[in-house]
This record gives C-alpha cells, structure tokens and sequence, in this order.
C-alpha cells in the first residue's frame, strides 16, 4: 500500500471502530471487565439505607452526625492485544481475509479500551514476537498500533503461540486484559496457557474462514500450507476426503476452544464473512450475566 492508500485505511478503520465501540461496546466493555478494586473517592452525610460498614466514625464524631466514606471503582487497566500475524491468517476465501478481519476487531476493542480509559498495548508475533508496542492511552497511541498492524512485514511465516504467551508473563508485571486474536493453528502447551488464564484476564478470539472447514468440490486440488510452504495434491471431489478434512478442522477448533475455558480463558469465534460485532457483544453480555 501506498503512504495515502496507508492513511484512508486508517482513518476509515478509525471511524467505523468508534463508532461501533461508542454505540454497541462501551457499556458491555466497562461492565464485562471490572476494574482493579475500590478507590476511596470523598466523605459525605450518611442516607438513610447507606452501609454502615463504611461509616467514617472519626470524621462523624467531629461533627457530631455520621458520615460515610464513599469508593469508586478505579477503572484503568491495561489491555493487551496478542495478534497472530502468521502466514495461515493471510487467507481468506470471500469478503476479506483473517487479517483483516482481525484489524478491525482489534480497532474496535482498542477503541473501547480508551473510551474506558484503559492503556492499550500490542504484541505481532507469529512462530517468534515481531514487535511490541507497550501499553499507553490515546487515540494517536491507537492509531500507531492499527497503522503498525497494516504495514507490519511478516518476519516468519511460522506459528508459535507458547512463545508469545511466555513474552506476555515476562512484561506483564500487574493483571491486564489479554485478547489473543489467532485462528490457532498451532497447538498450545496447557501449563502455558493456564498460567495465562490465572494471572490475567484472557480471551481467545478465533479467527476461521469457510475454506478452513470445507474444501470445495473441484476435483484434484493443489493445497500449500500457508506457513512452511509445503504443497500437496488431494483430490476433493471425493466424499472420504472432503469428510476428513472437516472433522479434523472441527476437532481442532473444539479442542481450542476447551482448553481454552478449561484454563480459565473466554472464548469467542469469529469468521470472515460473519459479523464480528454481534459475536464479541454476546460474548461480553454473557460474561456480564455470569
């Protein structure tokens, strides 16, 4: 892409995630992840219903009527955006790639993130972390991020998620949010990822194309593997073949998404013809219901 081709991505990317966070995000985004704890905020006159828990009693015997101490919910947290930028997201049979697809999804919850008033940081990795962005607010920092995500050069076009998730515990040294936008195409070890799932707030975000799922009815096809370049002829035409082909996709997407909520993690799946908005919203009213 060009500087200006660069530049209208941008800021397109830019309006449709503000407006998608302003209208759909920000009340499931604040309620869904709660703040670290409980800031003292101010002392006023005790109501009638108040608990007498937080009764101020030094302050309400100066006075000689009670007062109580009122908290506020101190919200800022850091968000931190795992995006796989593997050679397997580069795909995408219809409307738009995995890699698009995972452009605007990490906009619009970079976006939500601010609009709460959480730091926001990015990690690009594919079978090694490519670039680090750490956490910070404001939308020049948001736009750094997207602008890095779309001209970002792949390094590898390798898998390895346990390399990204060790990188993520080295820097992390508080409990962050953490969105791991992947379509998980390499296996994940379990102490890992339950490591992740118990010292911070993590989601899986699932990337899937249909062209994961089925393979299409036109006979010999010649397939490569996105990420070690190796090619391989089946013929898919045949029912045994094509049968085979989902069932192992389904079997790995259900295991992906068990071990996953067994390590403590969410998880939502997203594909690239779907609409991303209204799966991350179930996600984030489920979560709030619970």
């Amino acid at each position: 892409m060009t500087v200006e081709e660069i530049i209208k991505k941008v800021r397109l990317l830019e309006i449709q995630s503000r407006k998608l966070s302003a209208q759909l995000f920000s009340g499931e985004y604040h309620a869904a992840f709660k703040g670290k704890g409980m800031l003292f905020k101010e002392v006023r006159e005790y109501y009638p219903g108040d608990d007498p828990r937080f009764i101020d009693w030094n302050v309400s015997a100066r006075f000689g009527h009670p007062y109580s101490k009122v908290f506020e919910e101190e919200r800022e947290r850091s968000v931190m955006l795992m995006l796989d930028i593997s050679g397997s997201t580069d795909i995408g049979s219809q409307e738009r790639t995995k890699r698009t697809l995972m452009t605007e999804i990490a906009a619009t919850l970079a976006f939500s993130a601010l609009s709460n008033h959480d730091k926001t940081g990015a990690i690009l990795f594919s079978d090694q972390v490519e670039k680090y962005i750490p956490p910070k607010k404001g939308r020049q920092h948001l736009l750094y991020i997207i602008r890095t995500l779309l001209t970002h050069e792949q390094q590898s076009r390798g898998t390895n998620i346990n390399e990204a998730l060790k990188f993520v515990q080295k820097i992390s040294r508080q409990r962050s949010i953490l969105f791991l936008i992947s379509d998980f195409a390499s296996d994940m070890e379990d102490n890992i990822v339950q490591m992740s799932g118990a010292r911070h707030d993590a989601i899986g975000i699932q990337l899937q194309d249909p062209a994961d799922m089925q393979l299409p009815d036109a006979g010999l096809l010649l397939l490569e593997d996105p990420e070690t370049g190796r090619s391989y002829w089946v013929d898919s035409s045949q029912k045994a073949t094509s049968g085979f082909w989902k069932n192992l996709q389904q079997r790995r997407q259900t295991h992906t998404r068990q071990q996953l909520k067994k390590s403590g993690w969410g998880y939502v799946s997203c594909t690239t013809p779907g609409d991303y908005v209204k799966e991350l919203q179930a996600f984030f009213i489920k979560r709030i219901a619970r």
